[in-house]
């Protein structure tokens, strides 16, 4: 069964950095997808970034809203993706969630939640102004 587990939440001024990390465990990710959703309060979980990995050529998208202050990178010895955050902004507070589509169906990473099969536990990021 595949565990994804997220850490590297917490709070900061705005401004700010954090870098978030998500491991899997459970299989050897080949020909796949990570991604980082977030969800703030009433509102729907959205888009934020995702990955190819076990791949050759690590393909990213991103969210129109962090393009140039967020970076998603991989270590696919680790099976481990990162979020690199920086200049935050209060906007940005959520409960961000890593997802993972265990075999890539596409030629770019999706950006649909629904195309993802598994997910973690989720992580707070709060952005103080």
């Amino acid at each position: 069964q595949v565990q994804l587990v997220e850490s590297g939440g917490g709070l900061v001024q705005a401004g700010g950095s954090l870098r978030l990390s998500c491991a899997a465990s459970g299989r050897t990710l080949r020909n796949a997808a990570m991604g980082w959703f977030r969800q703030a309060p009433g509102k729907e979980r959205e888009f934020v970034a995702a990955i190819k990995v076990g791949t050759t050529v690590g393909t990213t998208v991103y969210a129109d809203s962090v393009k140039g202050r967020f970076t998603i990178s991989r270590d696919n010895a680790k099976n481990t993706v990162y979020l690199q955050m920086n200049s935050l902004k209060p906007e940005d507070t959520a409960v961000y969630y890593c997802a993972l589509q265990s075999t890539l169906r596409f030629g770019i990473p999706p950006q649909r939640r629904y195309d993802y099969d598994y997910w973690g536990q989720g992580t707070q990021v709060t952005v103080s102004s």
